[in-house]
């Protein structure tokens, strides 16, 4: 007989994972009726299509593809209520699983690989749990549980989703109102994704990356409470009229994410302050970054690029004396084997100090590792991620350095990027 199960996805610096599983029980459990070794965990991933989702083995081997099936491996497990909350006793049991990087089965997220695009979507996760030894006369050896009915990401529930109203291109976008309670009005923080997260699924925007940091008290309060607009793009941001990674400097979306901005500034007009709208993205979305403050320089009270691929030799002269004065934290990695800092970040950020700019700071990562303990290699050893990923240290406020390895200082103190951008105000 098929039982049902629930899943929760959790986003991280790595993106989504489904880390637990709560079943539901013919009968109730008790916790000490309850071992690891009583269940037996497989999962396979499937895309949008249906089809049995393959990976590169390693984002260095795009070529050496790897079906996306493996036993999970329980880590806790502990009666509940149906979301998963522990229990003593309940008609539910919760499996906490292993998750993460070094398990490249634990992933939810699909990839259309070998399109310009490589766009992402959250995966059909398929699990089968089989019970291997009776837990009481309700539970008996054999029960499969193989029918999902509710897949939880708790991190989203605060957020909203909407779709701009420009004509001539209208973007899909996520949005958060801040909770904080306030007499004044707050600050608007605008996201611009990365390649993977354009597309159609817009959930996305805030999930292949851990945007919803964002929204969580840390960030929230060294903002003072802030609004949060991620648009999406249908293609790429660096799509210049091709279709493709453009190289021109140019973007197709310039007039409809600026079109998207204004009027969400406008449906909020009663809680945005218009002098601290902050602007920052990841490599496509660093480009659009950049791209966003040389095209309209006055509306933006600061920006924060992360590995950001505006190639320099785009970059007029006239550019630089248009962005000069505008508050700039760039972050990028020295191993960055997507966008070489040598063509993008170095010599504009050098051009922008040559040209006076006062207020324009750079933390540039010898290598992206785990700070906080959520990642380990299989030694215990911090995990590191591929250079290009800048955006992990920043959605983790761990952006503290500038260039010349001194701590970024701001009315007498040292500061994080985030402690630095509440600061920040056009008036």
């Amino acid at each position: 007989m098929s039982e049902s199960y629930s899943q929760t996805i959790m986003i991280t610096d790595n993106g989504p994972f489904v880390t637990s599983l709560t079943l539901a029980m013919p009968g109730p459990v008790k916790a000490d009726q309850l071992e690891s070794r009583y269940f037996h965990v497989r999962e396979a991933l499937y895309d949008y299509q249906g089809r049995a989702f393959k990976r590169p083995k390693s984002f260095f081997a795009p070529g050496e593809m790897i079906l996306c099936q493996a036993d999970r491996i329980v880590t806790d497990l502990y009666p509940s209520d149906r979301k998963g909350k522990r229990l003593e006793e309940g008609q539910f049991v919760t499996l906490d699983l292993a998750y993460g990087p070094i398990y490249p089965a634990s992933g939810a997220l699909t990839f259309e690989w070998g399109t310009v695009n490589t766009h992402e979507y959250f995966a059909d996760c398929r699990f089968t749990v089989t019970l291997k030894e009776s837990l009481n006369e309700n539970c008996p050896q054999g029960l499969v549980f193989d029918h999902c009915t509710q897949v939880y990401k708790p991190q989203l529930a605060v957020w909203n989703e909407s779709v701009s109203s420009y004509r001539p291109q209208p973007l899909r976008y996520m949005y958060y109102v801040p909770q904080m309670p306030s007499r004044t009005k707050r600050p608007l923080v605008v996201w611009l994704h990365g390649a993977g997260e354009g597309g159609q699924e817009t959930e996305i925007t805030i999930s292949g990356n851990k945007v919803v940091a964002l929204a969580e008290e840390p960030i929230q309060r060294k903002l003072g409470g802030a609004y949060i607009l991620a648009p999406q793009c249908p293609t790429m941001w660096m799509d210049d009229g091709s279709g493709r990674y453009g190289l021109s400097g140019r973007s197709i979306y310039v007039q409809a994410l600026m079109a998207c901005i204004n009027e969400f500034v406008q449906n909020n007009s009663y809680g945005i302050d218009t002098d601290r709208i902050y602007l920052g993205g990841d490599s496509n979305g660093g480009f659009m970054t950049m791209r966003m403050i040389i095209d309209y320089p006055d509306t933006f009270a600061a920006a924060f690029p992360m590995c950001e691929a505006l190639y320099d030799n785009t970059i007029t002269d006239a550019d630089i004396e248009k962005i000069k004065n505008i508050p700039i934290w760039f972050t990028h990695s020295k191993d960055d084997p997507v966008v070489k800092p040598a063509d993008t970040v170095i010599p504009t950020y050098q051009r922008l100090k040559d040209a006076g700019a006062a207020n324009v700071h750079f933390t540039f990562w010898n290598g992206i590792y785990d700070l906080h303990g959520t990642f380990k290699n299989a030694d215990g050893s911090p995990y590191r991620y591929v250079g290009h990923f800048a955006w992990v240290p920043v959605l983790n406020d761990d952006d503290r350095l500038d260039l010349d390895g001194k701590p970024v200082m701001a009315e007498g103190r040292e500061v994080t990027l985030w402690d630095w951008m509440g600061l920040q105000n056009k008036a």
